[in-house]
C-alpha cells in the first residue's frame, strides 16, 4: 500500500528530461523516479511499437489466406516464408517484452 509521499524540487529543465524519460520507458514519473532510486534497470525498446504493428499485420495476412484455403479457393499459397518470417518476429517480440518485465 502506497501511504507515503515524496516531494522534490527539481528545474524545469531536470523536470522535462524526467518526464521524457518516464514517458519513454512506459512509466509514470513516480514509477520512474522509483525504479531509478532503487537502482532497478530501466529497458527502453525504440521501435517496439512498431514491431508489434508489423507482428499483427502478418499474423492478419496468414490468417486471410489459411481461411482462403481452407475454403479451396487457392491451392497453394507459399506460406511458408511468412510463416518462418513470422515465427522470428514473434520470438524476437517475446524476448524484448521479457526483459521489459524484468526491468
Amino acid at each position: 500500500m502506497k501511504d507515503k509521499s515524496i516531494h522534490i524540487r527539481v528545474d524545469e529543465e531536470t523536470h522535462e528530461t524526467i518526464k521524457l524519460k518516464a514517458l519513454e520507458s512506459y512509466l509514470t514519473i513516480s514509477e520512474y523516479v522509483v525504479q531509478c532510486c532503487l537502482g532497478k534497470q530501466i529497458f527502453v525498446i525504440p521501435g517496439l511499437d512498431e514491431m508489434v504493428l508489423e507482428q499483427k499485420r502478418i499474423g492478419n495476412n496468414l490468417n486471410q489466406l489459411a481461411h482462403l484455403a481452407n475454403a479451396d479457393k487457392i491451392s497453394v499459397a507459399g506460406l511458408d516464408e511468412m510463416i518462418t518470417e513470422h515465427h522470428k518476429l514473434t520470438q524476437t517480440l517475446n524476448e524484448l517484452l521479457e526483459r521489459r518485465r524484468w526491468r
